[in-house]
């Protein structure tokens, strides 16, 4: 949902390592740090996790 939330509001999918998302509830999500451990270890995700990312227009998904 934070991706989903970024994406729609920048247009882009490049997150800087240090960006924090605030959800609508209130919640803070270290998107960032999220994206750079997924990406470091996509190699552990599902298919279903990289497709999902693939189809938020994630391009190493």
């Amino acid at each position: 949902m934070a991706l989903r939330q970024y994406i729609q509001r920048e247009g882009r999918t490049v997150v800087g390592r240090q960006h924090i998302e605030e959800l609508p509830d209130g919640t803070t999500v270290r998107l960032g740090v999220f994206l750079s451990n997924h990406k470091n270890r996509r190699h552990r995700l599902t298919q279903q996790q990289l497709t999902a990312l693939a189809a938020l227009g994630i391009d190493w998904a």
